[in-house]
């Protein structure tokens, strides 16, 4: 016996299938209990296999091929139903679709939908969920599935005997590109006919939900099999109809338009349209309209390869042509076919909604605007699509009265088989029939959480099999539709123009905003001023202000600028500020140049920052001098990747938790692409999973961290790691390696520096010079201690004599800053045609 059924991913044959079929609840329970399916890894799989049926040389698209001509399909609609697959399978198609119908592209995740309430909600799974698919239609049972699975759900799929495996095969490949198996744990392809009652009561009677695709016959079959509470979630049979106006019903491209959609699927989709309206109660229009139509249909049906009917469809086609014809006598209709067989046009002049018997047969009547609501409404629940062909201003007036009569979806003529990402179908959401929509009411314990799935889920996706691009060659990166654009700072090399789209800036702001509170902001009493840095398409001030929208702070968007320190200072006392988001460098600098009244003021509470390293003893003198309670990283981010991590309440400095839905990370030796064992020092690299603007596989961000191993006091799960400086950091200078970070720990250590450091590298005859830049000090007292503290730096100015070093007393106005963003620079590059990585 054959292997005709896949079940979770093995081929099995029937005698397994039904031995299977009694564990079907047992099988429901064990993987729901499992950890859930994100939907980025159907996401991931559904792209991956898109591409390959793009291809019409691909093992799979031929094997599938093989499979649709077992089906009796035409060559053409082969073709189109490949084009279908692959626009409905495109990340960005079904990331638009997600989105629209469930909210966002991880609709489970238990979140907040208002960050001063601790009360989470998600879609989830209804469970188990039966699929049953139509035997007309190859495509609609695999795409039925695939909703199901993004919706997290165990898929069952019910395919006719008739059908070829096509379904299976295709469920099989797009399993196949999950490495996580998780996919293919959700998939179970039975082919056996409707008539096999006991197979079919075992299917559907454990099933949470059943989706059921066909005629009233067939959901009524379903329906004596569904348990109580189970939701019948009815895609049943549906009519559409194209309608013209006396605008339109004469011109030669609406009328191909229509034949064009009478053609398609051979009216085998709901869409299809099965009568023509004419906005007329003229006989002799209608007659007249079919005569103009007739040679156009035929045309049109020589342009493509059409399908045969079988015996018992040929018999209800010619019963109806026959009793048409019969009623030609009357004078109520008029039949016009074609020779060969290929298509029929039946003018009647009674205008009630009949269904045709498909394969190209079109009926023509007459349907007068002030009759649309009578004839139509009695069929409200059949009614789906019609192609609408009139003027501008009669096309809203009509579209408006077919709406109010029962009608899904108003498109024109030539459009009536499309649609869009998030789309409804037959006038709902499919994915929320598919869902259950849940909340968690919590308390005070949870005021600093953004989602409950921080608790539970700690594994990353996994990366995308493609080399790693370095920080250099950022603009290599694929690009998409970039809609809005940001320039980074330049503080580690040449400012990079980064690309995202609208849904990116929407997706990375809410993330911004989770990180905010996760770290300490509490929009429900503090009174934040964003002091970040706008202009010359400058990032931070913008994101910060949309993630304190979102998290519905209240927000004072000052702006960082550095001649205006006493003023800002007022400003925060004026507007009771307590809370400030900006950068160390200007915070110190504030602190500095407006010291008097701020020290007077003592009501700066947090201070939230981003873009540099923070001291420890920067961060002692303001809680000393100023009373300031909380210094912590806002988040830890990048115009090239978005917010990368964030800090929660029990973080240490320079240690952030991952957001596992918006990014994986690997860290890799810094010799070479492989990753580091745990708590050894590598390349922090990001892949990004629902980058439309810009896509950001396996970027290298420029940063050097490790993992944290060990549990966070906080309770999250997501990986946790520490940032360790810039590659950029570590620097070559007269045949030795140093790190400005470790000027910085010697300064604070040796002489307790708080303020700006930064290394100067420059170069004369006599070969490399190293200015240390400070703010105070003394500079031969300087120059002697790091001579004395560090071995490495000792052996190149005195032991080779490769190095001069210098120390230089300067105010911060002096320090180099980045032009766009004003952060200080670490380490200044003035060799030439050198680099400081």
């Amino acid at each position: 016996m054959s292997n005709e059924h896949y079940w979770q991913g093995t081929w099995v044959d029937d005698v397994r299938a039904g031995d299977l079929l009694e564990t079907l609840e047992e099988t429901t329970q064990r993987v729901l209990g499992a950890e859930r399916l994100s939907p980025l890894t159907v996401l991931a799989a559904c792209e991956k296999l898109a591409d390959r049926l793009s291809k019409p040389d691909s093992v799979v698209r031929i094997q599938l091929t093989e499979r649709l001509q077992d089906w009796g399909l035409p060559r053409e609609e082969i073709a189109e139903t490949f084009d279908l697959l692959v626009d409905q399978l495109a990340r960005e198609e079904l990331e638009r679709k997600v989105t629209r119908e469930l909210g966002g592209v991880d609709p489970a995740r238990l979140a907040r939908f208002d960050f001063k309430l601790p009360i989470f909600e998600a879609w989830v799974p209804v469970g188990l969920l039966a699929h049953v698919a139509a035997g007309n239609a190859p495509a609609v049972g695999a795409l039925s599935a695939i909703e199901g699975l993004l919706t997290g759900n165990l898929n069952v799929i019910k395919t006719s005997g008739a059908d070829s495996l096509f379904t299976a095969e295709f469920l099989a490949a797009l399993a196949e590109q999950d490495p996580t198996g998780k996919i293919a744990e959700r998939l179970i392809v039975l082919r056996f006919s409707s008539s096999r009652k006991e197979w079919l009561e075992r299917m559907v009677a454990p099933a949470d939900a059943v989706a059921v695709w066909g005629g009233e016959e067939a959901i009524s079959g379903i329906a004596e099999f569904t348990g109580p509470g189970t939701r019948l979630i009815d895609w049943g049979p549906k009519l559409s109809f194209a309608y013209l106006t006396a605008d339109t019903w004469s011109a030669t491209d609406a009328l191909h338009a229509v034949a064009a959609d009478v053609c398609r699927l051979d009216q085998q989709a709901c869409s299809s349209p099965q009568v023509i309206y004419l906005d007329t109660d003229d006989e002799e229009e209608v007659f007249a309209f079919a005569e103009r139509f007739a040679p156009v249909l035929a045309e049109v049906v020589r342009e493509r390869q059409p399908r045969d009917p079988s015996d018992a469809e040929w018999a209800e086609i010619n019963n109806t042509v026959i009793v048409a014809k019969l009623e030609e006598n009357l004078g109520l209709t008029k039949v016009l076919t074609a020779e060969d067989g290929t298509w029929r046009v039946m003018a009647d002049t009674r205008s009630a909604l009949r269904a045709s018997p498909l394969y190209r047969t079109v009926w023509v009547k007459p349907l007068p605007r002030n009759e649309i609501t009578a004839t139509l409404r009695p069929m409200r629940r059949y009614l789906q699509t019609v192609g609408l062909a009139a003027t501008r201003q009669d096309t809203a007036v009509l579209a408006r009265t077919l709406v109010s009569t029962g009608v899904q979806r108003v498109t024109v003529p030539g459009r009536m088989l499309g649609g869009y990402a998030g789309e409804p179908h037959d006038g709902v959401y499919a994915m929320q029939r598919y869902s259950r929509r849940v909340d968690v009411q919590l308390d005070e314990r949870f005021a600093t959480d953004a989602a409950l799935d921080d608790f539970t889920l700690g594994a990353q996706l996994p990366a995308p099999n493609v080399p790693v691009t370095p920080k250099s060659e950022f603009e290599t990166l694929r690009a998409g539709r970039g809609e809005v654009f940001f320039l980074s700072g330049g503080s580690t090399g040449k400012p990079k123009l980064s690309k995202f789209s609208w849904a990116d800036y929407d997706e990375i702001s809410n993330f911004a905003s989770e990180a905010l509170l996760a770290t300490g902001i509490d929009p429900r009493t503090d009174r934040v001023m964003n002091l970040f840095f706008s202009g010359h398409m400058y990032g931070s001030f913008v994101s910060y202000f949309s993630a304190l929208e979102r998290l519905g702070a209240v927000q004072f968007p000052m702006g960082g600028e550095w001649d205006r320190f006493e003023a800002i200072a007022q400003s925060i006392v004026d507007n009771q500020i307590d809370t400030l988001v900006t950068v160390p460098s200007f915070v110190m600098r504030l602190f500095t140049e407006g010291g008097d009244t701020l020290r007077r003021y003592q009501g700066v509470r947090k201070i939230f920052y981003a873009g540099e390293h923070f001291g420890d003893s920067q961060i002692q003198w303001l809680r000393e001098e100023f009373g300031v309670e909380i210094v912590r990283s806002a988040a830890y981010g990048g115009i090239d990747a978005g917010p990368m991590g964030y800090q929660c309440l029990e973080s240490p400095a320079r240690v952030h938790h991952m957001f596992p839905g918006l990014h994986t990370l690997e860290i890799l030796d810094t010799e070479s692409d492989t990753p580091v064992a745990p708590g050894e020092v590598g390349r922090l690299v990001f892949t990004a999973h629902t980058r439309r603007g810009q896509r950001v596989d396996r970027y290298e961000i420029g940063d050097l961290g490790r993992w944290i191993t060990e549990p966070c006091g906080c309770g999250r799960q997501s990986p946790r790691f520490e940032l360790l400086g810039r590659v950029g950091d570590v620097f070559r200078t007269a045949a030795v390696t140093l790190n400005y970070r470790r000027f910085v720990a010697i300064a604070a250590d040796a002489f307790g520096y708080s303020g700006a450091f930064q290394v100067v590298l420059s170069e004369d005859a006599q070969g490399d010079i190293l200015t240390m830049r400070l703010e105070s000090g003394d500079p031969d007292t300087v120059t002697r201690e790091f001579i004395a503290r560090y071995p490495e730096l000792t052996e190149a100015v005195e032991g080779t004599r490769l190095l001069r070093l210098h120390t230089e007393i300067a105010p911060q106005s002096a320090f180099a800053k980045t032009a766009s963003s004003g952060k200080l620079i670490a380490v200044v590059e003035n060799r030439s045609s050198r680099s400081t990585s």
